[in-house]
């Protein structure tokens, strides 16, 4: 038995979202964390593998000149074909596929970065472990949010919470699959 964890590591504004309606995650640039980087590396040094919708993977690839992920495998969840992206492996592999897979064969963590389509996937084949969510102090009014409506229901235990500068870091833990 794998001791991996499936882990959503997200950032959410106060009122659910986890992006503009247009996919833009600038609301984030300037909010007052910890003066650290809150949390990330400490986070990210367990991780093995990184997992995202196709959507996300184009707003991420906005944030930065180089590819924020190069280090780790990265799989982007597309239903389309797509070119060639050097540090990213494309596929339409079944969710429960692809994870029992990188279960199988990365050490460390296996990271959903999102989005939405991608979380209610992972809730609705119960392989998500984890949750951690850092809650921005800003209300959006519209958005992606994080739980897109039909999400399954489920229940989770608070392992820790983290006040960084003006973040709150909450981490849940599945405690009952289904509500």
């Amino acid at each position: 038995m794998s001791d991996t964890k499936v882990i959503l590591y997200v950032a959410m504004s106060l009122d659910g979202y986890i992006a503009r309606p247009d996919g833009s995650v600038d609301w984030l640039m300037d909010v007052e964390g910890d003066g650290g980087d809150n949390g990330y590396a400490a986070f990210y040094q367990d991780i093995g593998s990184v997992v995202m919708g196709r959507d996300t993977y184009e707003a991420v690839l906005t944030l930065a000149e180089d590819f924020m992920y190069a280090d780790r495998p990265t799989y982007v969840m597309s239903r389309s074909k797509q070119a060639p992206a050097p540090h990213v492996e494309f596929t339409d592999e079944p969710v429960e596929q692809l994870i029992a897979r990188l279960k199988a064969s990365t050490p460390g963590h296996i990271w959903i970065v999102g989005g939405g389509k991608l979380v209610q996937s992972v809730l609705e084949q119960y392989l998500l472990d984890e949750i951690e969510v850092a809650i921005i102090p800003k209300i959006l009014g519209e958005g992606i949010p994080l739980f897109p409506k039909g999400t399954v229901p489920s229940r989770w235990k608070t392992i820790e919470t983290k006040t960084l500068g003006q973040i709150i870091a909450i981490r849940y833990e599945a405690e009952q699959l289904q509500a």
